[in-house]
């Protein structure tokens, strides 16, 4: 399949909305790279963590930018994510991770920082890649842009039903509403949808509906002449 090589798919929307399950179910059907940024932004914070240093201390997580590395490596079971050329593939699911990785990402320098280190990632194309401003600024001439979206109140219940129910729901709940309030807000790259972006609200669809409904329009894009 040579078209699909320089194919670029971004799917950005909210946290969990299901957008790292869409991407590698996607990637491993047209047989494109899947690049979850979410992981490299978790990578970082759990070096920021490591090191001792604050989520709201701009200056001193800058500094420490500039001297880590991140990459994320294919594998059939998926990314297997390096920090520093050390595997963390499993340490940054931890939830405190995760929520330092919305801390930090609201600073402009590691932003920046980090949309640079993914256009290089993506810059060949063949891959899906999935975030919070993939369409917008990462690669805002992606061939195809969806907005993945959903209640905050269904996607907490999926991530309640994710966590195996280890933690309230409403605690849940209470850290979607938190991080939705970061992510939109922000002063760089803020969340929301490209102007050119298919906007796929899944709080009364099935994965599969998602999946079925995002395969269709990259099937539709490789059908268009010169892909």
């Amino acid at each position: 399949m040579s078209g699909t090589r320089r194919l670029i798919v971004a799917i950005d929307g909210p946290a969990g909305a299901g957008k790292s399950t869409v991407a590698g179910r996607l990637a491993a059907h047209f047989g494109l790279l899947n690049l979850e940024t979410g992981a490299m932004y978790r990578a970082f914070a759990l070096k920021a963590i490591e090191k001792g240093i604050a989520t709201d201390d701009a200056a001193a997580l800058e500094k420490l930018a500039a001297e880590t590395s991140i990459a994320l490596q294919p594998t059939p079971a998926g990314n297997r994510v390096l920090l520093d050329g050390n595997d963390v593939t499993a340490r940054v699911r931890d939830a405190a991770v995760t929520q330092a990785a919305s801390q930090v990402s609201v600073h402009p320098a590691i932003r920046r920082w980090m949309v640079d280190l993914q256009r290089k990632l993506g810059e060949n194309g063949g891959v899906v890649m999935e975030g919070r401003d993939i369409g917008t600024v990462v690669f805002p001439d992606a061939d195809i842009k969806i907005f993945l979206d959903a209640s905050p109140e269904a996607r907490g219940e999926r991530r309640y039903e994710q966590s195996g129910k280890a933690a309230p729901a409403e605690a849940i709940l209470k850290e979607i509403r938190e991080r939705d309030q970061r992510d939109r807000n922000r002063e760089q790259s803020p969340l929301r949808p490209a102007p050119d972006a298919l906007v796929i609200d899944s709080t009364d669809l099935t994965l599969e509906e998602v999946v079925s409904r995002v395969q269709e329009l990259v099937t539709a894009r490789l059908a268009v002449p010169g892909r």
